[in-house]
């Protein structure tokens, strides 16, 4: 028997709304699996939308039936909201989807303006607005998806659709969430148990290093300057459409390696201890100057991500033993699993798989993880320690982002700190506030923290106080850490002044790098056992 088209469709969405419901009876029934629908609504009749409340209207298009919102003007948001059932996701990994077609759109003020599919998440320490991406003009009918951690204090979920700061028109159908993964309540470590450094001597304190560093550039770095520390990019920069061209990224990979060789023979006869950064994983998206991240279909790409450990085995292979100058292998630059769909698997359990190749091959060595969300102290929210000694975590601090980074895609507003940033004051305080993530794991778990990367933007008001003021909480905690960077962009070079304009070296060390110095110069370098004085130049 044939089915017209309406009649067909009515029943495709009855069955996923029915496996939606089913699932979340399971889900309160019983342990929910990967994958089951948690709600879903397919935005098709009269019903579906009278849930919610606000904007908009169904509309018959492109053979399917969706929720059309639009507006005409770009100072205001037209919005519709729907409640969302808060205990079957609260405590969870969840995938939020929908498709979403759009003609029109005005540019956005801001990345996170524009078209909406947005969750507003509401706690006891205040809301959290996690969406999907988006992009302005026209486009047709595309699956979006993002993958969200659902606190467990969660008092309400609010799922909002529409247009914010922009005109146009969008029409949205089949929103879903789906269970991506059940988080674990791994329980602290006991309180008396040693927590591993990698190291013995006082503390690591050093920086980035540009990929093309010279050994008189290091050399300033140790004896000059003080560093003992230099975290070193493995990083790749492929063609459009290369990116998941395998035996490129390994014939690049065994050039990076034997420049390391090269890095590793210096940093010994200096007395400076490495980080190994893979900063560019295999089938790693492309994004600004070039560079392969660890974001995009990396995360839904089977042979991506198995090349990924392969990688590992092949770096843990070559340098087993070296430990005398690899303080550890950092496995991923900044992941950013939002991305990750059924296809692939998030970054805590590739963080696992990557640890234990390396660990089949060098046990004793020490591995440094830092958490997704591009490796922000935030990421240790839901983030689990990994069930392997030697492990040493990391993260990135680059907060208030629209402080330290002003002006680095253009003209922007001059920032001070302290001050006020995004509707926040920000100061000494605010600063330590925004580790807390990281403060937290780091004693309920007894593990030592890293901070792989800070930095400002040398033309940002008050930019040595806010560099002064980070190395400050970071060396109340006692956590090790590398400036970004040293002698790579301009932007960020301690050893050039505050006008964006002037590339010419200073004489004389400015007030930002005199911020690092301070506590550079109060380095060890060697071993811990056969530690060596600073030069004569830095004492």
């Amino acid at each position: 028997m044939t089915f017209p088209w309406s009649a067909r469709f009515a029943l495709l969405s009855l069955w996923l709304f029915c496996a939606g419901f089913c699932a979340l009876a399971r889900a309160t029934d019983a342990v929910a699996a990967p994958g089951d629908g948690l709600w879903f609504n397919p935005l098709d009749t009269a019903a579906d939308v009278a849930g919610g409340e606000g904007a908009g209207e169904l509309e018959t298009i492109d053979g399917r039936t969706a929720l059309r919102i639009a507006q005409d003007t770009r100072d205001t948001s037209t919005l519709r909201r729907h409640d969302v059932p808060t205990e079957a996701v609260r405590g969870k990994w969840i995938y939020l989807s929908a498709d979403v077609k759009g003609e029109g759109l005005s540019t956005k003020p801001q990345d996170w303006n524009g078209v909406k599919v947005m969750l507003k998440i509401e706690t006891p320490a205040g809301d959290q607005w996690p969406q999907l991406g988006l992009p302005a003009g026209t486009f047709d009918w595309r699956t979006v998806s993002t993958r969200i951690l659902v606190p467990t204090d969660a008092t309400r979920v609010t799922l909002h659709l529409g247009l914010e700061l922009v005109a146009g028109a969008a029409w949205f159908d089949h929103v879903r969430i789906r269970l991506a993964r059940e988080t674990r309540a791994v329980p602290a470590a006991p309180a008396d148990q040693p927590t591993f450094k990698g190291h013995a001597l006082p503390a690591l304190r050093g920086a980035m290093a540009h990929p093309e560093m010279k050994r008189e550039d290091l050399r300033v770095f140790a004896e000059e300057w003080g560093g003992n520390l230099i975290r070193w990019q493995l990083l790749h920069l492929p063609a459009k459409g290369m990116e998941k061209d395998y035996e490129a990224y390994d014939r690049w990979l065994e050039k990076a390696l034997l420049k390391l060789d090269d890095v590793l023979r210096w940093s010994r006869e200096l007395g400076v201890k490495v980080v190994v950064d893979l900063h560019s994983p295999p089938g790693g998206h492309v994004g600004r100057g070039w560079i392969a991240v660890a974001s995009g279909d990396f995360w839904s790409t089977p042979a991506s991500q198995a090349h990924f450990v392969e990688v590992w085995r092949r770096i843990a292979t070559r340098y087993k033993g070296q430990s005398d100058v690899i303080w550890g292998f950092d496995l991923l630059n900044e992941p950013d699993d939002r991305t990750v769909t059924e296809a692939g698997v998030d970054w805590q359990t590739l963080a696992r798989r990557a640890a234990r190749a390396v660990r089949e091959i060098d046990p004793e060595r020490t591995l440094i993880v830092e958490p997704a969300t591009w490796g922000s102290a935030e990421g240790f929210l839901g983030f689990e320690p990994l069930d392997l000694p030697n492990v040493v975590y990391s993260f990135h601090m680059y907060s208030p982002f629209h402080y330290t980074h002003q002006g680095v895609d253009g003209p922007a507003p001059a920032l001070a700190n302290p001050g006020e940033v995004d509707g926040q004051q920000w100061g000494k305080a605010a600063l330590e506030k925004s580790m807390e993530a990281a403060v937290a794991f780091a004693n309920k778990y007894r593990v030592h923290m890293y901070v792989g990367e800070f930095s400002v933007i040398r033309w940002a008001p008050g930019a040595e106080d806010y560099l002064r003021d980070v190395i400050e909480i970071f060396e109340k905690h006692g956590w090790d850490w590398s400036y970004h960077s040293y002698r790579e962009w301009h932007g960020w070079n301690l050893e050039l002044g505050t006008n964006r304009d002037d590339l010419t070296p200073t004489k004389e060390p400015g007030a930002r790098l005199n911020a690092v110095l301070e506590w550079m110069r109060k380095n060890r370098r060697g071993d811990g056992n056969h530690e060596r004085t600073l030069s004569r130049a830095v004492e």
